[in-house]
């Protein structure tokens, strides 16, 4: 494959290898403090090297194309040699010790529906569209939220434990729960706290409840008791939100599995390794790609 070298770890009994993952030759490193990417009043293309205590690979450039909130914006992720390489497939999703890598799509508090193109080669973030107009949400999302890399929903798989719904062909999706308000593209080291099983139109649509490490309340909280205790009435707030999102287009609401209610932190880490097996499958073209890109 291009982009960068892969070597797929299928799951064994350490920490570490708790799910499959992706290696790559570049190391990784941690180093504080700057801002990531900005959104706003950037025009043509630029670039700007990451390096804040929370992002996970600070030598992961960002280069934008095109003007934000046009048809033909994207934001790409580049190594330090300036190759593209792809957030899905190239950012490893296991960091060891629980933690893991979360790629910013969307910041809190903002409302353009921004989404990884996994229909694009090397994957970058552009706008939602439909019927060629940019898609936005009805008010804005109240937290930072993107995806898990290495994962997919496969849609030819039917959970039994989610009114039979098959998976909706994407990468998970993340809910962070931290206070700061972060930019698109930012990879970020968060740890799961809880699963919501959304059903979008029948289709599986797990929404993984996590934090970022350098959140002030982020040693608080470890599970989905933390989570209700330290940020009272946010899971219900975040189910509300996903529910009925779509009503104000004339759409029914979303419904929810797993009796309405949010699942622990145990049955995120299931979640996620579930899909990061499906991605791994995906990538060895042991299950059929379709228009998806594996670049």
């Amino acid at each position: 494959m291009a982009a960068a070298a892969r070597v797929i770890a299928i799951a064994g009994n350490s920490a570490a290898a708790a799910s499959s993952c992706l290696l790559v030759k570049t190391p990784f490193a941690l180093q504080r403090c700057s801002n990531g990417l900005r959104f706003n009043n950037v025009r043509g293309s630029s670039k700007r090297l990451f390096s804040c205590n929370a992002i996970y690979n600070p030598q992961v450039q960002i280069k934008q194309e095109g003007q934000p909130e046009t048809l033909d914006y994207r934001v790409f992720f580049e190594d330090t040699s300036g190759k593209k390489i792809s957030p899905w497939h190239d950012v490893p999703l296991h960091l060891g010790d629980g933690v893991f890598s979360f790629i910013v799509e969307i910041p809190k508090e903002s409302s353009a529906k921004m989404e990884v193109a996994t229909d694009e080669l090397y994957t970058p973030i552009k706008q939602d569209t439909k019927k060629g107009k940019l898609r936005y949400y009805p008010y804005n999302i109240n937290w930072n939220y993107g995806l898990l890399p290495q994962t997919w929903e496969d849609p030819s798989l039917a959970n039994s434990e989610v009114e039979g719904a098959f998976g909706d062909n994407d990468p998970v999706d993340v809910v962070e729960i931290g206070e700061y308000q972060r930019k698109i593209g930012d990879i970020l080291k968060v740890k799961p706290l809880a699963a919501l099983a959304m059903i979008d139109e029948g289709e599986l649509d797990w929404k993984i409840v996590a934090i970022s490490l350098d959140d002030p309340r982020a040693s608080l909280v470890n599970d989905i008791d933390g989570v209700e205790k330290h940020f009272p009435g946010t899971l219900t707030a975040i189910r509300d939100w996903f529910r009925d999102y779509k009503i104000p287009d004339g759409k029914p609401a979303n419904k929810f599995g797993l009796g309405n209610k949010a699942a622990n932190k145990d049955y995120a880490l299931k979640v996620i390794t579930e899909t990061n097996e499906s991605w791994a499958k995906l990538v060895k073209r042991s299950i059929p790609a379709g228009e998806l890109s594996l670049v």
